[in-house]
């Protein structure tokens, strides 16, 4: 039995590099056609695969829906919790999680720092779009056309001398973000706090959530900050395998 499901399972893969016929899937499959065609009339049934006019097979309507519905009741807080509580664990300080919903830029998680010294961040409200980490990673991935629109609508408050000042420079920093895939804000918002972020990514490579450590420079000073990137990059990497179904364990090293 665990054969002919690994060979029926084995047919989706090959059909979605494009239709085929009954010989090439039996070809695929180092089985007889006979073999070939019961395996494809029961993935038929059940609507995983389509047989078209010209008697070649692709992929089922079906198996589209169960991916989206799949998709769709996935909770990334749910999924990335775990990962970001070990992170804080490990280095003491504050670690968030956010969205792109609307327009805004939202966090819908947050673990707080060990120190005395708290940031006053809080799930549900929105960050400071032009000058977050989090938010660089978010509008970063946006098709260009949609990045630019977002980009002109914006306000730049100067929150300190070092927020963004403009459209123009937002989107160098987005292209940056983009390229690098993280970002910083070091002292934009608040002079005195500092933060690296990472992207959290589905299947298709789009960016589904960004993640963030953020410290006052009174606890560590933004070079040091820094140094932990590789840490904030492996965490949103393993939240991403996690999401996207590739891992198949939980890893929270």
């Amino acid at each position: 039995m665990s054969q002919t499901v690994d060979r029926a399972l084995s047919i989706l893969p090959l059909l979605a590099r494009g239709p085929a016929d009954l010989g090439q899937v039996a070809e695929s499959l180092g089985v007889h056609k006979s073999t070939a065609l019961r395996l494809l009339r029961t993935l038929h049934e059940h609507g995983l695969v389509h047989r078209q006019q010209d008697q070649r097979y692709r992929l089922g309507a079906r198996l589209f829906a169960l991916a989206q519905e799949a998709v769709e009741n996935l909770d990334i807080r749910e999924i990335a919790h775990p990962y970001l509580t070990a992170l804080n664990e490990r280095i003491g300080h504050t670690v968030h999680l956010a969205v792109y919903e609307e327009g805004e830029v939202l966090y819908i998680d947050k673990v707080e720092s060990r120190y005395p010294v708290r940031m006053y961040s809080r799930i549900g409200r929105p960050v400071a779009i032009t000058v977050a980490a989090v938010a660089k990673l978010l509008l970063a991935d946006l098709p260009e056309a949609e990045r630019r629109a977002v980009a002109a609508k914006l306000d730049y408050p100067p929150y300190t001398p070092r927020s963004t000042p403009n459209a123009a420079a937002f989107l160098k920093e987005l292209a940056t973000v983009r390229e690098q895939g993280w970002a910083t804000d070091l002292g934009g918002h608040e002079e005195s706090i500092n933060c690296v972020g990472a992207p959290v990514r589905g299947a298709d490579g789009r960016v589904v959530a960004a993640m963030s450590v953020s410290a006052p420079n009174v606890v560590v000073t933004a070079e040091e900050l820094l140094t932990l990137l590789p840490q904030v990059r492996r965490t949103a990497d393993a939240i991403s395998r996690e999401y996207s179904g590739t891992a198949p364990t939980k890893d929270t090293a």
